[in-house]
């Protein structure tokens, strides 16, 4: 009965298939991590016993590299003792510094697992703080069904999305819609995005125009770009919510997909570059009318980008089908919907990048 707790306790009560389905992903992320300075084109060369010798060593030594010189020193100390410990097992000595070998595995592991809690806490508090930095429900908004949701590659990302009502004393009140995604990921991607929700917010207290909007984000973008290696692709949109006239402005983003009632899809490409490229940039503004029934999908490019554990990419064109194929009333229907296929098709496999989903139901 104690080993049955005992083994639910460390298991979490996961099935056997969940469980290595974990580690399967686990271990794809960790060999992407620890090969991804390998000259693979370098290695194709070499004879296949030479080739796997090399890799072999390439992959220890990168996994050295990322412990502290203190604990390879460690490391490379105990797997030798551990070596002459099992070399010669009939002698008292070498089971002696085997067991030594031991004991300092167990010691690197403890620091590293120390100062992987530490991270850890570190990143889910800064979860909860980005948490904060967008909307926790769509706005109700008459006429329009909105919903929204974000899945992060890692525990913290850098896609924001957000839906704002401007109000306006002269002209009908308006809906403003932004989904961006920072380039890159994890920490650097969400000190970026929460960056960029600062300077929206602050920005909007000026009553800019779309096209204002777009210029001032970009001019703030560029200052902070490292030489546009940190760019941020955003789609803004703004919704006349008498008329369902909407603006827009894509800059560099993926084509949002609108559905119409019979079927008919537009993708939505008029805008420029990413933001924090070009200060000079000029970004076009496109214009649809919204009539009713119509489904408008807005997403990153985790979305399209999402991969199976074959290694294979959800693809362009299953999202075009899945949209095409949606006939649930609400947004939140066509959204969990959508979710669960995107989800299905990854299974447990480890993603590289954000996921944001936004639908308007009109």
């Amino acid at each position: 009965m104690r080993i049955r707790e005992f083994y639910d306790r460390i298991t979490e009560q996961m099935a056997l298939g969940d469980l290595w389905d974990q580690f399967k992903a686990d271990a794809q992320s960790s060999y992407r991590l620890y090969s991804e300075d390998i000259n693979w084109e370098e290695m194709e060369r070499l004879p296949k016993w030479r080739r796997y010798l090399r890799v072999t060593k390439a992959l220890l030594w990168a996994m050295l590299l990322y412990l502290t010189p203190a604990r390879r020193l460690i490391l490379v100390v105990s797997l030798i003792l551990l070596f002459l410990g099992m070399a010669s097992p009939s002698q008292n000595r070498p089971i002696a510094l085997g067991f030594y070998g031991g004991l300092g595995l167990l010691l690197v592991l403890a620091l590293e697992l120390a100062d992987r809690v530490i991270m850890k806490r570190d990143l889910q508090i800064a979860r909860e703080i980005q948490h904060w930095l967008v909307p926790e429900s769509p706005p109700v908004v008459e006429g329009l069904g909105i919903a929204f949701a974000t899945r992060p590659a890692n525990t913290v990302g850098g896609d924001f999305y957000d839906v704002i009502v401007r109000p306006s004393v002269e002209n009908p009140e308006k809906l403003l819609i932004a989904v961006a995604d920072v380039a890159g990921k994890s920490v650097p991607a969400a000190l970026l995005m929460a960056t960029f929700q600062a300077s929206l917010h602050a920005i909007l207290t000026w009553n800019p125009t779309l096209e204002e909007l777009a210029k001032a984000l970009n001019s703030g973008a560029c200052e902070r770009s490292n030489d546009g290696r940190r760019f941020t692709t955003a789609f803004l949109c703004e919704i006349d919510l008498d008329s369902k006239q909407m603006r827009y402005i894509n800059a560099g983003h993926n084509y949002p997909i609108l559905c119409r009632s019979q079927g008919s899809l537009e993708r939505l490409d008029q805008g420029g570059l990413p933001f924090g490229i070009l200060r000079k940039t000029e970004y076009e503004v496109g214009q649809v009318q919204l009539r009713e029934e119509d489904l408008l999908l807005i997403f990153t490019d985790g979305v399209v980008e999402a991969v199976n554990a074959s290694d294979e990419e959800f693809g362009d064109d299953r999202l075009v089908s899945m949209v095409q194929s949606q006939t649930s009333d609400s947004a939140e229907e066509i959204l969990g919907s959508m979710r669960d296929q995107v989800n299905q098709f990854v299974g447990a496999t480890r993603q590289h990048d954000d996921m944001t989903w936004m639908v308007i139901k009109t």
